[in-house]
């Protein structure tokens, strides 16, 4: 563990956020108030590395230090008697809202103890995204920027890089790159909670719904688990702008934190902000017409956030793009062959031949089908209202007996009261149930056969919000309704959430400590523990790997693999005999070579049957050589050090 690195995350966030809001008005809570910088400066920082890498400055962790101090450091300084008063600390006295603090306090720990307990229960990475995830993160904490000048990492040109860079700054701080990755996706993903809270209590108007709902949120099987990707942040960016939102109703100069933090999702990951600028538009119609005022300062915001992110698209758009398109006609079942088959002239006639808007929508629906994402299914009923200890582990579904039911009870008493509601009750919650209506939409694009779909299963963990916030309503109405027959509210209330655990918490937590699978690329549990051996070895000792290097990279060694000189010697690998590698490994100081399962099947492809020949061939020749000692092996992996 690195107690370094964990001070200098907060330093970062708190300092960025802090410097983004001290000219105006922030909340009065002093919890909610500090919190929250935290919070913007999480959601702003990728932003940041993309700007510093534009304009070519190293992205260097005591360079993002000294810009996230400056302000802080100089207000600090020129307050009155050195300590301004937004940075003075509060009257130690009980309150409401310090109590509720303390209950998400706990709340945060709890969380943060599941998902980090459950993360370090195996010395791996988990399925596969993480591994290319790693790669991106050790580039970047290496080489300080985003060039990627062999363009073969997936998560620094072709996808926004802002989740790498993020870790890849805190890991050049810390020495492990699996215990950095691990523990601030964690910690990342409980903050949410944090973040969602005070989002609540400012959008529905009430400390006590906004705790019941985070609750809720923290129990909800669908909302994130440990697993380790972009959605962990983008989604905590989300929350984080909607809280901005919130803020805006009370200071108009909070238009500045709301582009800032929708810039620094858009360029975390690529699909999420679309998906948010739906919501974003439910937020500002309804709000508009609920106040009889068009909110062009909410519109102005949102519109300059997604402007600002083409910082980063505006010269990495193709590279996605090419990729996007042919994972989704490759889903879609478009025959690639059958398509180039057809003439430049025929293809371009036929398009002619179409009106415009008929030509718009085929790609809009050839684009996005009903069916894109990897663990995208048509779900069922039980899907949604039963919650099982067995789970994807990217993106959980299911919702649990008692949410479910306490979202509908909700939604239902906000439907029989809306004649009586006020106006600023009728706002929320129209705002929550057309979220809760798209994200509904949204998930079962493949269930309802709906002509387009946008990663239905990233969907889940979207919809969580909405049902939260209504369950958090539920919850309120119900120990309401239980108060007025002489059930007391304490008692209600306790009662419901120990069914939202039971029904939903429990199992979110089996699945969240489970042992989860290391991904689908592997070729056998040998060659998975021959992975582990590896990290018995000192951090960052040089492996080289006759496979890749991801899993190499992923176990906390190191090899350089988008450096040219490794790219160039990969090519004819096992065409290379040894007095020829032998002299290349030790100039390039590696220590360890590895022949593995993997190596079989990444050159199947090449060589067909005579694969498996050629590799123990390989190792046969390597052995022999008597230039590399025997340190490990199994029927999956062995490794040989460099003598």
């Amino acid at each position: 563990m690195s107690i370094f690195t964990i001070l200098l995350f907060f330093l970062y966030t708190y300092g960025l956020g802090f410097s983004i809001t001290f000219f105006f008005k922030n909340a009065e809570n002093f919890f909610e108030r500090h919190i929250m910088r935290v919070g913007i400066g999480l959601a702003v920082l990728p932003f940041l590395l993309v700007v510093l890498d534009i304009f070519r400055i190293p992205l260097d962790w005591k360079l993002v230090l000294g810009l996230s101090l400056a302000i802080p450091i100089y207000r600090l300084l020129k307050g009155r008697r050195g300590i301004p008063s937004s940075l003075s600390l509060p009257q130690l006295k009980v309150t409401r809202s310090g109590l509720n603090a303390l209950i998400i306090f706990i709340i945060f720990v709890i969380t943060f103890y599941m998902y980090s307990s459950g993360a370090f229960s195996y010395a791996y990475l988990e399925d596969d995204d993480p591994w290319a995830h790693a790669v991106g993160v050790k580039y970047v904490a290496m080489e300080k920027n985003f060039d990627d000048p062999e363009n073969n990492l997936f998560y620094i040109k072709t996808y926004p890089p802002g989740y790498d860079g993020l870790l890849g700054i805190l890991h050049q701080t810390s020495p492990s790159l699996l215990w950095t990755m691990k523990f601030f996706n964690a910690l990342i993903i409980s903050l949410g909670i944090f973040f969602f809270y005070y989002f609540a209590k400012n959008f529905m108007q009430s400390e006590r719904k906004a705790l019941y709902a985070a609750l809720a949120l923290a129990m909800l099987p669908s909302y994130l688990s440990h697993f380790i990707w972009a959605h962990s942040l983008v989604i905590t960016q989300f929350i984080v702008s909607l809280y901005c939102i919130e803020m805006l109703r009370q200071e108009k100069r909070w238009s500045l934190p709301i582009a800032l933090t929708i810039a620094g999702a858009a360029v975390v990951q690529p699909d999420q902000p679309i998906k948010f600028l739906v919501m974003y538009i439910i937020y500002f119609a309804i709000s508009s017409i609920a106040e009889k005022k068009f909110q062009w300062r909410l519109a102005l915001a949102v519109k300059s956030g997604y402007l600002l992110s083409l910082a980063w698209w505006g010269f990495n758009a193709g590279n996605f793009f090419s990729r996007f398109f042919s994972y989704n006609r490759a889903r879609a079942g478009i025959d690639a062959a059958a398509s180039s088959s057809l003439s430049s002239s025929s293809l371009s006639s036929s398009l002619l031949e179409k009106p415009l808007l008929e030509k718009a929508w085929s790609a809009i629906t050839s684009t996005f089908p009903p069916n894109s994402g990897t663990a995208t299914r048509a779900y069922t009923f039980n899907d949604f209202f039963v919650a099982k200890s067995q789970n994807l582990i990217n993106n959980p579904i299911g919702i649990g007996i008692a949410l479910s039911l306490l979202a509908v009870i909700g939604i239902l008493l906000i439907l029989a009261a809306w004649k009586t509601m006020g106006r600023e009750k009728k706002r929320w919650t129209a705002i929550a149930l057309f979220w809760l209506l798209f994200a509904f939409l949204g998930v079962n694009s493949l269930t309802f056969h709906l002509p387009v779909g946008l990663f239905a299963f990233r969907f889940w963990m979207l919809m969580a919000i909405p049902l939260s916030i209504l369950a958090g309503e539920g919850i309120d109405s119900v120990a309401r309704l239980g108060k007025g027959i002489g059930i007391p509210r304490a008692l209600t209330s306790i009662l419901l959430i120990t069914a939202l655990f039971f029904t939903g918490g429990v199992q979110k937590y089996a699945v969240n400590t489970a042992q989860w699978y290391p991904g689908q690329f592997w070729t056998s549990n040998e060659e998975i523990q021959g992975y582990v051996w590896l990290t018995t070895l000192p951090v960052n000792t040089k492996v080289f790997s006759y496979s890749n290097d991801e899993q190499v990279i992923g176990m906390d060694k190191f090899s350089c693999q988008w450096c040219s000189e490794v790219v160039e010697f990969r090519k004819g690998l096992l065409e290379k005999n040894i007095s020829e590698a032998y002299p290349w490994l030790k100039q390039q100081n590696y220590e360890y070579v590895m022949v593995d399962g993997m190596t079989v099947k990444n050159f199947q492809a090449q060589y067909g049957n005579a694969t498996a020949q050629l590799v123990n061939q390989k190792i046969s020749e390597i052995a022999s050589s008597g230039k590399f000692q025997p340190a490990f092996q199994n029927q999956g992996v062995v490794v040989f050090k460099v003598i």
